[in-house]
């Protein structure tokens, strides 16, 4: 897929990053998330995020990742993929070219390991993966990676292949400043943790679209929420806020992590032996789990 061709699949519609499953042994299971993908793409997403986030990034090893853009490829020929990308610029130029060798339509650059950069080296680290494949590439805007919009205007100038910005910051001063002042120059994908906390908030900040954590779950529901936000439903949004996102919010932020680990337990409480999270994180507890499981059921 040719970056502008990606750039027009995420300017419109909902995206999701589906969690990456595990066997018994710790190992990634792609039987289990063939099946898993296959069940998401039936539910209209535009594009999935392959080892994302919430598909675990941080936990897997780089030769993990472009098996994972290959069973997701496979299992959803028809919807375009995105792998998850990053770490210290040596490791990201080199796992961004092992992806698109694997079929990925483009690359989510994450942030960088560890510690902050000035802006000339945050940079110097996207031109370097943009220059490295001829995929699209979207910037994850969060944490210790932050472009500022005169660094960001200066990446899109210099690098075709840069067709997103994805936030996580929740600084809605600053993107929108961003969409201010590159216009239709990029897509815009709102990024935070369970996004549709967020989803009114970022649309009036020029942003079109986001990506769901809980469409691993509860796909209709997601799809429902989005149609009644851009429908400008406020009723229908407001209700399933209440009736869903804010209890699922007071499960997600009883632990750390748990904006991962309370995905995968959805997934495996609707059918898909997701298995475990590897370390550092850790599953919701029995208690938790039974919680999350009535919420399901009393919103499916």
């Amino acid at each position: 897929m040719q970056p502008d061709e990606l750039k027009r699949s995420l300017s419109d519609g909902l995206l999701s990053f589906p969690v990456t499953p595990f066997d018994a042994a710790g190992a990634f299971d792609p039987a289990v998330y063939a099946d898993h993908v296959g069940w998401l793409a039936g539910y209209d997403a535009r594009v999935l995020f392959a080892a994302g986030g919430t598909g675990e990034f941080f936990s897997l090893l780089p030769e993990e990742v472009p098996k994972i853009v290959r069973a997701a490829k496979a299992a959803a020929s028809s919807t375009p993929i995105i792998a998850g990308c990053g770490y210290g610029t040596r490791i990201a130029v080199d796992l961004a070219r092992a992806v698109a060798g694997a079929g990925a339509d483009g690359i989510l650059l994450l942030p960088h390991y560890l510690i902050d950069a000035p802006q000339a080296g945050l940079a110097a680290h996207v031109r370097e993966v943009c220059r490295a494949v001829d995929i699209g590439v979207v910037v994850y805007n969060r944490d210790n990676a932050i472009l500022q919009p005169d660094t960001l205007a200066q990446l899109a100038e210099e690098c075709p292949n840069l067709i997103g910005f994805k936030d996580g910051s929740g600084n809605i001063g600053l993107v929108r400043e961003v969409t201010a002042r590159l216009g239709d120059r990029l897509s815009y994908v709102g990024g935070m943790p369970t996004a549709e906390l967020f989803a009114e908030a970022y649309l009036g900040a020029g942003f079109c679209t986001y990506s769901s954590a809980v469409f691993n779950f509860v796909p209709r529901l997601a799809q429902e929420f989005y149609v009644a936000l851009r429908g400008g439903n406020r009723v229908r949004t407001e209700a399933i806020l209440r009736e869903f996102f804010y209890p699922f919010m007071a499960i997600r932020n009883r632990n750390h992590g748990y904006a991962v680990a309370a995905i995968k337990a959805g997934v495996r409480q609707v059918g898909f032996p997701a298995g475990p999270v590897r370390p550092p994180l850790t599953d919701l507890t029995a208690e938790e789990e039974e919680l999350l499981a009535d919420l399901i059921a009393r919103n499916t």
